[in-house]
């Protein structure tokens, strides 16, 4: 594997990077699923506490072990959610697409909390996998779903040709209130 290639696999994504300024300082942070860690260790490094979860930890490694990280093994789409009641200032999600979780990820945000959320869409099955439609979001998708809830600060819905091209939505939206 080329270097670039695999230096992108271990760096944020630049939309969790554009917007993670965000998120209301030393705010705890919902990183689902957290796979390798990279927006963990990118959360931590701005002095946030993060949550960590995935139903698997072993990718994890030492990001695991960080004092500011608690990791969660939970299975989100087996199991009942495992956060109720928990508040959180921003909550991550990229690359991840199970729809009965959003009434309890718009629930889990605090007041003046933050949503970054960046997943693939509808059109990507031309690109490679994932290519169930039941895996990618439809046509202004994330615009319905924070509708009503929370406010809107950046929206696209795209063609990336960057690394593995890719049809994505991304939205970044704050919880009125704070």
């Amino acid at each position: 594997m080329n270097s670039s290639v695999s230096q992108s696999i271990t760096a944020p994504s630049a939309w969790v990077r554009r917007w993670a300024g965000l998120i209301p300082p030393q705010g705890r942070v919902l990183d689902l699923p957290c796979g390798s860690g990279r927006h963990t260790r990118y959360l931590t490094q701005l002095d946030h506490p993060v949550e960590a979860v995935d139903r698997d930890l072993s990718s994890l490694g030492e990001v695991a072990h960080l004092p500011a990280v608690s990791a969660r093994s939970a299975d989100l789409e087996a199991s009942p959610w495992p956060y109720v009641g928990e508040r959180f200032a921003g909550i991550v999600i990229t690359h991840y697409l199970h729809r009965p979780l959003f009434p309890h990820l718009l629930a889990a945000l605090e007041p003046g909390g933050v949503l970054i959320y960046e997943t693939f869409a509808l059109g990507n099955e031309r690109y490679g996998r994932p290519s169930n439609p039941n895996h990618l979001l439809m046509p202004g998708e994330l615009l319905e779903v924070v509708r009503g809830v929370l406010r809107v600060v950046a929206y696209e819905d795209l063609f990336v040709p960057e690394l593995k091209p890719a049809m994505l939505q991304r939205i970044c939206a704050v919880r009125p209130g704070a």
